[in-house]
């Protein structure tokens, strides 16, 4: 799992360390959702700046109320937070030795910065002899280290709650899947396909809240290609399973049946991989070597030379080039390649070989009279190299995405379904045959189209993407052939009509899938693709609380916002080298005010929703 960490806590003794090392905790947790990690990176900043302050810093009478104010604020945001972690615990015995654990430890932490910051009612000549902020810095530190270990730690663990419900939610589809499969009646299916609806519902809201909380981008992708696999497959099992009953001695019809649940079953299976991290066949599954990724690591080496001539050797060189030049003959081996656009493409391949040869040349030279970096000789042949290899991917991208353009208006016009329609609603199995090959075509033509867009896509996301969109076309093309069929056996049949017009819009939606893809890979390549801002998972809109626990809530947000902005009015009056235990309390007010507002919603989900328990879902 690619997870960035969590910037490293400076201890007292100035070495960086682990928000999670302490020794009572697994040292090797792993964030992967941004709404957890969102919830950490600002305790991770204000307890660097609360445990780095200096010794002696200068400490009013307001100063240091303020300072006692805040300390008492972050524990009774501490304890609330506590409280709906030993909620949590006792709704979930597998967890509840864990969660009583990290939940003992944060409300330990909690109370030991209150004593710490209890400060307010004494002045500073009566400091001398108490511990405090000001004269045990390493208690400070412990104290601060020890809250951010418990609290990621509770939610770390909230967040197998939230796997746990998915992975229940996904054994109920399928336990109801498996009874969609086997009905014999009408009557039978309707009612089973009305509960298997109302658990696909809740499965969509889990997983897309799941899909938009994940870091690893290639995790998001592969949920985002399962979950519009179910929600196109939905509609198909109910026509196809309508047309199957209605026409239970139809080859055709079976045929398009099974196909629809196999494919449902595969995508459930691949959303259980992801939020898991199973590693099955899905999880192994390594992504084709695109040329994009091949010109990227290649001009990186290339461009190493200038500091280290003994990067790597002249051979790998070649090597590394010769296997990028190999990948291209997807493009020039394609049927559908004009002669002009094959030509330009083995005429760049060549232009490469020849720059990376002078440069191995000048390469070898510089070698062997021991220059140290790269030599003016090399310099211009590492350009040249550079230059032309990004020639031939731009030459690449020029024919990829010109063909999905191309392809793209040509199926626009759907003129293929029009006349399978038309001829299966006429009983003519002949011309359904006929036009049958047409749409193979096609579907060939979009497939091997999808595959040069995965070369030229820039990006791992969308390399996933176009291998859905390869596989979904692929899928679909005999669906809709096997559809038509069964029209063309019961043309009067109004069930056999309706399967195939949903088989065919779930092509054209498809294609619009396509368009989309198209534009992101020319954004990606033209530099146009802009960060997103990260989704946090939050409690559903609907969810309300009484009007007492409305006011309580509002009224500690409103509380501690004072009390931040009381600990800001405090800092604008001080030089800024004077200061740094009033930072170090503006730090604690901020904390405290995240603690609840992570609370506020935290309550809503548990006490609410029995559970359904979106712990990381922060508002920050």
């Amino acid at each position: 799992v690619c997870c960035s960490p969590l910037p490293a806590v400076v201890d007292s003794a100035g070495m960086a360390s682990s928000p999670c090392g302490n020794s009572n905790f697994d040292s090797g947790l792993e964030i992967k959702t941004r709404s957890v990690e969102q919830t950490l990176i600002p305790l991770v900043s204000q307890i660097t700046t609360l445990i780095n302050h200096k010794d002696k810093p200068k400490k009013s009478e307001r100063t240091l109320a303020a300072i006692h104010r805040v300390g008492q604020a972050v524990s009774v945001a501490v304890g609330r937070f506590v409280a709906v972690g030993e909620a949590i615990a006792a709704e979930n015995q597998e967890l509840k030795d864990e969660m009583g654990q990290a939940c003992f430890e944060a409300r330990r932490a909690g109370d030991a910065i209150a004593q710490l910051t209890d400060v307010g009612s004494a002045l500073p000549s009566q400091l001398d002899g108490r511990v405090t902020v000001f004269s045990d810095r390493t208690a400070m530190v412990k104290a601060a280290r020890l809250l951010l270990s418990s609290v990621t730690k509770v939610l770390v663990l909230a967040d197998r709650i939230v796997i746990k419900q998915i992975i229940t939610s996904r054994n109920k589809v399928l336990v109801t899947l498996d009874h969609l499969e086997r009905v014999s009646t009408f009557q039978e299916f309707v009612q089973i396909f009305s509960q298997f609806g109302n658990e696909m519902v809740e499965f969509a809201h889990l997983t897309g809240d799941r899909q938009n909380d994940l870091k690893d981008e290639k995790k998001k992708a592969r949920m985002a290609a399962a979950r519009a696999v179910l929600e196109k497959c939905t509609m198909m099992l109910l026509t196809a399973s309508k047309t199957c009953l209605r026409h239970p001695d139809c080859e055709s019809a079976r045929i398009n049946k099974d196909a629809v649940f196999h494919r449902m079953r595969c995508a459930l299976e691949q959303v259980i991989e992801i939020v898991t991290e199973a590693r099955s066949s899905g999880e192994n599954r390594i992504l084709p070597a695109s040329i994009y990724n091949g010109i990227k690591e290649f001009k990186s080496g290339v461009e190493c030379l200038r500091e280290n001539l003994y990067f790597l050797s002249p051979q790998s060189m070649s090597s590394q080039l010769e296997a990028l030049v190999e990948r291209t003959e997807d493009f020039t081996d394609s049927a559908y390649t004009s002669h002009e656009q094959r030509q330009a493409i083995l005429g760049l391949c060549q232009l490469a070989r020849q720059d990376t040869q002078q440069l191995v040349h000048a390469w070898v030279e510089a070698q062997s009279v021991h220059a140290k970096e790269a030599t003016k000789d090399m310099e211009v042949a590492i350009l040249k190299t550079c230059q032309s290899v990004s020639d031939l991917r731009r030459e690449l991208h020029k024919v990829a995405v010109g063909r999905a353009s191309d392809l793209l208006k040509v199926h626009g016009e759907q003129l293929p379904l029009r006349a399978l329609k038309a001829a299966g609603a006429e009983g003519n199995l002949e011309e359904v045959a006929e036009y049958s090959r047409t749409l193979t075509e096609q579907k060939e033509q979009l497939v091997e189209t999808c595959r040069l867009l995965c070369h030229v896509s820039g990006t791992e996301p969308l390399e996933i993407t176009c291998i859905h969109a390869e596989e979904t076309f692929h899928v679909i093309g005999p669906q809709i052939i096997s559809a038509a069929q069964t029209l063309a056996l019961h043309p009067s049949s109004k069930i056999a009509k309706e399967n195939l017009e949903v088989f065919c819009e779930a092509w054209e939606s498809q294609l619009c899938d396509m368009a989309l893809l198209l534009r992101e890979i020319n954004d990606v390549f033209e530099g146009r693709r802009g960060d997103k801002r990260p989704y946090l998972s939050l409690p559903r809109p609907g969810v309300s609380v009484t009007p007492s626990e409305q006011t309580s809530m509002a009224k500690l947000g409103l509380e501690l916002r004072l009390l931040s902005s009381d600990v800001d009015t405090e800092v604008e009056k001080w030089e800024d080298q004077e200061h740094e235990i009033v930072r170090q309390s503006q730090s604690l007010a901020s904390m405290a005010y995240n603690m609840y507002l992570f609370t506020r919603y935290v309550i809503l989900c548990v006490f609410l929703s029995r559970y359904a328990f979106t712990v990381f879902a922060v508002c920050l």
